[in-house]
Parts: C-alpha cells; structure tokens; sequence
C-alpha cells in the first residue's frame, strides 16, 4: 500500500511539472513572436 501510494505522489509530481515547463515555453515562444512582430514593424 505504501509503495502504491508513492508511486502515485511520485507520478503526479511529474505530471505537474511537465504542465508547468510546457507552459513555461509556450510563454516563452509567445515573448519571442511578440518581440519579432514588433521588430518587423
């Protein structure tokens, strides 16, 4: 049960931080295209 139950902590701290740095470059290439556009003009 123990093993189990750190399993699925473990499991969703990775989840979590997957979303989190998946985020993080979208945001990231939004900056840059926004920073290019304005370049452009």
């Amino acid at each position: 049960m123990k093993k189990t139950a750190t399993l699925i902590a473990l499991s969703l701290a990775f989840v979590l931080a997957g979303c989190n740095t998946v985020k993080g470059v979208g945001q990231d290439i939004g900056k840059a295209g926004s920073a290019i556009e304005r370049a452009a003009k």
